[in-house]
């Protein structure tokens, strides 16, 4: 007894010695207290007129400016604004201080300096300002998805008041490179439509030279448990999937995509979506965009002389051509209502994918699984545009932010040395063919590329739905090239519940996987990427459909059907299946649609039309119901999004509809 007491009376000393070096730690240098400053020696380049006839804001900014440091003398020049989603801290040799997020943002501010000191050679006075982007890898599975594409919204709105926050400023440079922090930096300057706007894309990672993806890494939990690998290979696997320390992960997923339609929408330079992070060519895409956005601005053009209805359907049929991640429809219609353009409607998306074909090979979609440095090496965007160019699939009188119209740069492409250069690279190193990783049309369609996107509706659907369809495996299509398959729903209320099923080996071949209440309402519209990895990397996976009101990660692979509307919080009849119901999948990869319906009880079976009212009359199921989780600020983006048209219009805040319903409301 004696010995505890002891015990205890150390443990006391011990935290009464931490709790006084909290309070206070008395190194000398902090009485060394100086109480005045000298201030900037110099004076402010101000006239009578200038003093007479600005805001005071004007002047405090001047004395600002000359506060922090910046030459008195030049703190009157023009003022250019650089804003990213840079996060963590870089010490000068690149080691942490502190930790970013994700790969996507630990680089950047590389970025923004590079920018930055090329503002100040052109005699111009750069600005940074900052607003971090999570990480949908890291909260894959955790509550922490339920802020991430309502994150996308509230981005946007920062980064449009940091713009607006600075009101001297000539135009507006963003960086960003992931999925959420690069649609709200292009939502962002879509809206700043009187300025001159640029976004220098953030690069990608490189794959390690042995190793598995940072996708297939997301597996591992449900390979473990499946017995497919052991704790050692899956501790060393996940420790060195990211082969370099910047970019977005290595697969076309949102954040390559997203980065891809960045300079499909004429907002980026040709052949700077997907650069190696930290590697000159990529510092060199930010001096670079540092110059087109002063070009722009001497020229008098804004982003309205830039993005228009042409520039949304141009991205959407890059988008279609790279296999792009079906994320992009948020996002795609979400920039052009920013912009205060024409949103494109699943209509739109179906005739696009009906005409254009898919040339890319690149992970996740195949055939071949090249990373996405190797389509950045094999020309990147301007070269799949060339392609599309001359099968008359874009509109290319379009102005760009390079100052030229899109035809002009595919012109200058065509015969570049950058071009030559480039091809060459990766064929000396990683001796690859650039046709090989960018296909020709005719090329493509022989080695059985499909269209990017089929878009289903059916009783489960009746607003619509989306799936991959150029990224279920082949092996499970029908020699006509319709994917067809009638099983038993297996259904859960929540992706963890969904999860604990695959590992514990509760979900066989055959099954339909439906998963519902996990749409805007319930999650935030939660990513289900560890349901659809894991089943990818199982050996029977493919032998299984899901069907979900939430969405997939760009790099999900599968029969995976996402986005069905309406949602089952919102009444939709995805929240009244039951276990055991008979679901019958039909996807034509021809056509680009399909249905997905509920056609039997269990050994009674019937038309999709009897299906129909028999889902009308059932209840929905008792279990749905928000996830208790979830977050008030994510509610509050969930009313509002679903008032402003819901998924299928980009999930945005369309103001004047919302204003409208308050109004109903309070009359």
């Amino acid at each position: 007894m004696n010995f505890l007491c002891a015990d205890k009376a150390c443990c006391l000393n011990a935290f009464m010695s931490s709790a006084d070096a909290i309070l206070s730690s008395d190194p000398p240098e902090i009485y060394r207290v100086q109480t005045k400053g000298s201030g900037p020696a110099g004076s402010l380049p101000i006239t009578e007129d200038w003093l007479l006839n600005h805001p005071s804001g004007d002047l405090f900014g001047l004395t600002q400016n000359a506060g922090m440091g910046w030459n008195p003398a030049e703190v009157g020049r023009k003022q250019f604004l650089i804003l990213s989603t840079q996060g963590g801290l870089r010490a000068p040799n690149g080691e942490p201080i502190a930790l970013g997020y994700h790969t996507g943002h630990w680089e950047i501010g590389l970025l923004v300096q590079a920018a930055a000191e090329e503002f100040r050679k052109l005699q111009v006075i750069p600005f940074a300002g900052f607003c971090s982007d999570p990480c949908d890898g890291r909260t894959q599975g955790t509550p922490g998805m339920f802020d991430s594409l309502p994150y996308r919204n509230d981005a946007a709105i920062i980064f449009r008041r940091l713009a607006r926050s600075l009101p001297l400023r000539s135009g507006v440079l963003g960086v960003a490179t992931c999925d959420k922090g690069l649609p709200a930096m292009l939502m962002a300057v879509a809206g700043l439509r009187d300025l001159p706007c640029v976004i220098a894309p953030g690069g990608v990672t490189l794959p390690p030279v042995s190793g598995e993806d940072a996708g297939a890494v997301q597996t591992l939990g449900a390979r473990f448990a499946h017995g497919l690998i052991s704790l050692s290979e899956a501790a060393d696997l996940g420790c060195r999937a990211c082969g370099t320390p910047g970019g977005g992960c290595q697969f076309l997923g949102t954040a390559a995509t997203a980065q891809v339609v960045s300079e499909a929408l004429g907002l980026s330079l040709p052949h700077t979506a997907l650069a190696p992070s930290g590697q000159p060519v990529w510092l060199d895409i930010a001096r670079r965009s540092a110059r087109a956005l002063h070009q722009l601005e001497s020229r008098g053009l804004a982003g309205r002389d830039i993005l228009c209805d042409a520039s949304i359907r141009n991205a959407m049929v890059v988008h279609a051509a790279f296999g792009g991640s079906t994320n992009l429809l948020l996002h795609i219609p979400a920039i052009a209502h920013a912009a205060g353009l024409r949103v494109p409607m699943v209509e739109d998306w179906i005739s696009v994918n009906r005409r254009v074909p898919r040339l890319v090979s690149v992970l996740p979609n195949g055939p071949v699984h090249h990373p996405t440095v190797r389509v950045f090496l094999a020309g990147g965007v301007p070269e799949v545009m060339l392609h599309l160019r001359r099968l008359g699939l874009l509109e290319t009188k379009v102005l760009t932010v390079s100052g030229k119209t899109l035809d002009e740069v595919l012109d200058w492409w065509e015969s570049s040395e950058r071009r030559t250069r480039f091809r060459e690279l990766l064929r000396e190193k990683d001796g690859v063919d650039s046709d090989d990783v960018i296909l020709p049309p005719e090329l493509a369609r022989a080695k059985g590329l499909t269209s990017t996107m089929t878009f289903p509706r059916g009783n489960l659907a009746p607003e619509g739905a989306v799936v991959k369809s150029t990224a279920i495996d082949p092996s499970v299509v029908d020699a006509d090239g319709v994917y067809r398959k009638e099983g038993p729903a297996r259904v859960f209320v929540s992706e963890k519940a969904a999860m604990a099923a695959i590992k514990q080996g509760r979900i066989q071949a055959g099954d339909i996987v439906v998963l519902c209440g996990v749409g805007p309402m319930g999650t935030g519209m939660e990513e289900t990427y560890q349901v659809t990895s894991a089943l990818k990397h199982l050996p029977f996976g493919k032998q299984v459909a899901l069907l979900t009101d939430a969405r997939f990660s760009g790099v999900s692979t599968g029969a995976c059907v996402g986005h069905i509307g309406p949602e089952g919080l919102a009444g939709g009849p995805i929240g009244k299946v039951l276990d055991g119901d008979i679901i019958r999948v039909v996807v034509d990869r021809n056509c680009n649609e399909g249905s997905i319906d509920l056609v039997g009880e269990g050994d009674h079976r019937f038309s999709p039309e009897e299906g129909k009212e028999i889902l009308a009359r059932r209840a929905m199921r008792k279990d749905l119901a928000p996830n208790p989780a979830l977050p008030a600020d994510t509610r509050l983006w969930a009313a509002l999004q679903k008032v402003g048209g819901g998924t299928w219009a980009g999930c945005v805040y369309d103001v004047d509809r919302i204003v409208e319903a308050l109004r109903r409301g309070e009359r």
